[in-house]
Protein backbone atom coordinates (compact mmCIF):
# COMPACT_ATOMS: atom_id res chain seq x y z
CA UNK A 1 0.00 0.00 0.00
CA UNK A 2 1.17 2.94 -0.61
CA UNK A 3 0.11 6.99 -1.30
CA UNK A 4 0.88 10.40 -2.90
CA UNK A 5 0.63 13.30 -0.70
CA UNK A 6 1.29 16.89 -0.97
CA UNK A 7 3.14 19.10 1.38
CA UNK A 8 5.16 22.24 1.27
CA UNK A 9 4.44 22.69 -2.36
CA UNK A 10 5.88 18.92 -3.33
CA UNK A 11 4.92 15.86 -4.20
CA UNK A 12 5.63 13.11 -2.12
CA UNK A 13 5.20 8.82 -2.50
CA UNK A 14 5.22 7.16 0.62
CA UNK A 15 4.33 3.85 2.55
CA UNK A 16 4.03 3.06 6.43
CA UNK A 17 7.12 2.88 8.13
CA UNK A 18 9.48 4.63 5.40
CA UNK A 19 10.61 8.02 7.00
CA UNK A 20 10.19 11.68 4.24
CA UNK A 21 11.91 14.57 4.31
CA UNK A 22 9.64 17.50 3.84
CA UNK A 23 9.68 21.07 4.24
CA UNK A 24 10.35 22.71 7.74
CA UNK A 25 6.86 22.36 9.69
CA UNK A 26 5.99 23.34 12.87
CA UNK A 27 5.87 20.67 15.37
CA UNK A 28 7.78 19.74 17.47
CA UNK A 29 9.76 16.00 17.91
CA UNK A 30 7.83 13.46 18.75
CA UNK A 31 4.34 15.08 17.79
CA UNK A 32 2.00 13.58 15.41
CA UNK A 33 0.97 14.76 12.03
CA UNK A 34 -1.89 14.34 9.68
CA UNK A 35 -1.42 15.08 5.98
CA UNK A 36 -4.88 15.24 4.52
CA UNK A 37 -3.79 16.61 0.81
CA UNK A 38 -3.60 12.99 -0.69
CA UNK A 39 -3.73 12.80 -4.42
CA UNK A 40 -3.68 9.18 -4.88
CA UNK A 41 -4.21 5.88 -3.02
CA UNK A 42 -2.85 2.23 -3.71
CA UNK A 43 -4.21 -0.04 -1.86
CA UNK A 44 -3.98 -4.21 -2.26
CA UNK A 45 -7.27 -4.28 -4.82
CA UNK A 46 -7.37 -0.96 -6.10
CA UNK A 47 -6.25 2.50 -7.37
CA UNK A 48 -7.80 5.59 -6.60
CA UNK A 49 -6.91 8.70 -7.91
CA UNK A 50 -8.27 12.22 -6.77
CA UNK A 51 -9.94 15.30 -8.34
CA UNK A 52 -7.77 16.64 -7.24
CA UNK A 53 -7.42 15.19 -3.18
CA UNK A 54 -9.42 11.67 -2.61
CA UNK A 55 -11.85 12.22 -0.30
CA UNK A 56 -11.56 10.83 3.22
CA UNK A 57 -8.04 9.72 2.95
CA UNK A 58 -5.30 11.30 5.18
CA UNK A 59 -1.76 9.63 6.17
CA UNK A 60 -0.53 9.58 9.75
CA UNK A 61 3.24 10.16 10.85
CA UNK A 62 5.26 11.30 13.47
CA UNK A 63 8.28 13.93 13.49
CA UNK A 64 11.25 12.37 14.54
CA UNK A 65 14.12 15.04 13.46
CA UNK A 66 14.80 18.45 12.28
CA UNK A 67 17.06 19.38 10.23
CA UNK A 68 18.75 21.32 7.33
CA UNK A 69 20.13 20.34 4.03
CA UNK A 70 23.20 20.40 2.23
CA UNK A 71 24.85 23.12 1.16
CA UNK A 72 24.01 24.53 -2.54
CA UNK A 73 26.08 27.69 -3.44
CA UNK A 74 24.97 30.73 -5.77
CA UNK A 75 27.17 32.40 -7.47
CA UNK A 76 26.56 35.41 -9.37
CA UNK A 77 28.55 37.54 -11.66
CA UNK A 78 28.37 40.17 -14.41
CA UNK A 79 30.87 39.80 -17.30
CA UNK A 80 32.92 42.63 -17.56
CA UNK A 81 32.10 44.36 -14.67
CA UNK A 82 34.13 43.26 -12.34
CA UNK A 83 31.18 42.01 -10.37
CA UNK A 84 31.00 38.52 -8.45
CA UNK A 85 29.15 37.27 -5.53
CA UNK A 86 28.41 33.98 -3.62
CA UNK A 87 26.06 33.26 -0.86
CA UNK A 88 24.87 30.03 -0.07
CA UNK A 89 22.01 28.09 1.23
CA UNK A 90 20.73 25.51 3.72
CA UNK A 91 17.27 24.89 3.49
CA UNK A 92 15.60 23.23 6.22
CA UNK A 93 13.20 19.97 6.66
CA UNK A 94 11.47 18.09 8.98
CA UNK A 95 11.87 13.81 8.90
CA UNK A 96 9.06 12.36 9.23
CA UNK A 97 8.05 8.49 9.99
CA UNK A 98 4.94 7.32 8.26
CA UNK A 99 2.99 5.28 10.58
CA UNK A 100 -0.23 4.98 8.77
CA UNK A 101 -2.02 5.79 5.27
CA UNK A 102 -6.17 6.06 6.30
CA UNK A 103 -8.08 5.29 3.03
Amino acid sequence: MYAVISSGGKQYRVQPGETIHVERLDAEVGQNVKFDEVLAVKTDTDFRVGTPLVAGASVNGKVVDHGRGDKIIVFRFKRKKQYKKTTGHRQGFTAVKIAEIVA
